[in-house]
């Protein structure tokens, strides 16, 4: 991979400064995409069920793993708001955006709740980055994706440890990898995968954030849809992908971390 595709849009340890070498561009996603479309009602009022029944069927055993997106905040604010018995964790990779990592706080704050927050084994990211250096995920899709297992995979391991359910905020729309999700599958390892915004659109989610006055992360606002560690995403441009900007420099096939994947997929 050329220097400047990194340094052009990201950096190793930054987050998006450049698109394409222009000063950054910015717009209220709110005004982009919130829109109130037929069948919203029945698909809130879904989603909550979906919920409650969940929270009922693993009563102490069911978290939220929340990615801090636009998709999870909704999520969050449905169980705080309605004060569903599920608990609510994160993965604090050691590489997100600064503005990711403040959202913790503020949902902290706003709804006077704990998340419960999993950081990776410093060792074994020093260890890591001493061997194949702080560029590593650019250099392979392996290198990628092993920096992936010891910053996300190994914390969702710990968080999901002595659990039977886990909520995400997985949509179909995402993307074709994720076109097959159903509200309630199980995961690999026999938990049940509650996803209980399989059926919204992005109108959907930012009608119920711009509705509710939802927090949400402000890199929204400069065309980040999908929004992982900081070397991983870039803004996105006009007619890409809804995750084009994750991991951008791979092949479409590949852009997974291996949260939502099977392993036999993976």
């Amino acid at each position: 991979m050329s220097d400047d595709l990194a340094s052009g849009t990201v950096s190793a340890l930054g987050g998006v400064s450049m698109l394409g070498g222009a000063p950054e561009a910015r717009a209220s996603a709110i005004e982009l995409y919130a829109r109130h479309t037929a069948g919203h009602e029945e698909r809130l009022a879904a989603t909550l069920q979906i919920l409650r029944e969940a929270a009922a069927a693993h009563p102490g055993t069911i978290i939220q793993a929340t990615s801090l997106g636009a998709e999870d905040m909704v999520v969050s604010d449905l169980i705080a708001r309605h004060q569903l018995p599920i608990a609510i964790g994160t993965l604090e990779t050691g590489v997100l955006h600064a503005e990711t990592v403040a959202l913790i706080g503020q949902l902290e704050a706003r709804y006077g709740l704990q998340v419960d927050v999993y950081r990776p084994v410093q060792e074994a990211v020093i260890e890591f980055v001493r061997k194949n250096g702080e560029r590593a995920m650019y250099e392979s899709i392996a290198l990628r994706k092993g920096c992936c297992g010891i910053r996300k995979l190994e914390p969702l391991s710990r968080m999901l440890a002595g659990r039977s359910a886990w909520v995400t905020g997985l949509r179909r729309e995402q993307s074709n990898a994720r076109g097959e999700a159903r509200a309630v599958e199980a995961d690999d390892q026999g938990r049940a995968k509650i996803n209980p915004l399989v059926d919204w659109s992005w109108n959907d989610v930012w009608h119920y954030i711009a509705t509710h006055d939802v927090p949400f992360n402000p890199l929204h606002d400069q065309f980040m849809p999908s929004i992982g560690c900081a070397p991983c995403t870039r803004a996105i441009a006009v007619g890409e992908d809804f995750r084009a900007g994750r991991w951008w420099w791979e092949d479409e096939k590949a852009k997974e971390c291996g949260l939502h994947v099977s392993q036999a997929k993976a």
